[in-house]
């Protein structure tokens, strides 16, 4: 087969990487610069690349659909509680303000001891209240979400 002898000019950067590369592979610069250019100039090349960045727009896009799901799930259900909290709680007499102090500051370090349990299992609460409302889309989880048991109460 006869080549055509080129002299180019490139980047030191990029020098250093061919050279790498050549190495790594075992094979000669001139062999790595003709795949290279090869894959460059095929029909298909400008096909697959079209076809490996849709892939990833379209897993982008699922991500960003979760991230705006379980966003607006979180937004109200601070929402209801809120509303719930105002509307149940009673004003606290003088006499038993630090009473009641004492006992939320209690039930906050429980809601962090729990906040933690529930980080550390790794799971996502509002994925576990959309799996409880729509059972039948648990199924669609996450890239590398996996299944884990659950132990006592959910956050």
């Amino acid at each position: 087969m006869s080549r055509t002898r080129l002299n180019i000019f490139i980047e030191p950067e990029h020098a250093k990487r061919l050279d790498r590369l050549a190495v790594h592979k075992g094979v000669s610069k001139s062999a790595v610069i003709a795949a290279a250019l090869a894959s460059f100039l095929s029909p298909d090349g400008g096909d697959q690349r079209e076809a490996a960045i849709a892939k990833r727009l379209d897993r982008l896009s699922r991500q960003f659909d979760r991230l705006e799901r379980d966003q607006n799930i979180l937004i109200e259900t601070v929402a209801l509680y809120v509303r719930y909290f105002l509307t149940v709680s009673i004003p606290v007499p003088e006499g038993q303000q630090d009473a009641a102090r004492a006992q939320g500051r209690a039930r906050y370090v429980q809601f962090v001891e729990q906040l933690g349990r529930h980080l550390q299992r790794g799971r996502s609460l509002v994925r576990e209240v959309h799996e409880e409302i729509e059972p039948e889309a648990a199924p669609l989880q996450a890239e590398g979400e996996t299944e884990e048991a659950t132990d006592g109460p959910a956050v």
